[in-house]
């Protein structure tokens, strides 16, 4: 799925339709010291052996996200693009 580096959007904060540059979400990554985390280091410490994840269904397809940066005020808004697209996001230059 192709799509424009900027596009004419809805800004909630300037309420109305600006400009607003386009990126891909990127998801952030799993704390190190959280409580799960650290259950599991420990568990997987010496002479127990692997501790075995739970098995979730596996979806065919993720929904495409994306952030618009509106060019007057800066601020964040995040959208969705369609449904479940088994194609990656490739945005325009």
């Amino acid at each position: 799925m192709k799509i424009q580096n900027q596009i004419m959007a809805y800004c909630p904060y300037c309420n109305k339709h600006t400009l607003h540059n386009v990126k891909n979400y990127t998801a952030g990554t799993h704390r190190g010291l959280s409580v799960g985390t650290r259950r599991h280091e420990r568990a997987i410490r010496g002479f127990v052996g692997s501790v075995e994840a739970k098995l979730h269904p596996k979806k065919l397809a993720k929904r495409q996200k994306v952030i618009l940066t509106c060019t007057v005020c800066n601020k964040k808004v995040e959208r969705v693009l369609g449904g479940r697209s088994k194609k990656k996001i490739e945005i325009k230059r």
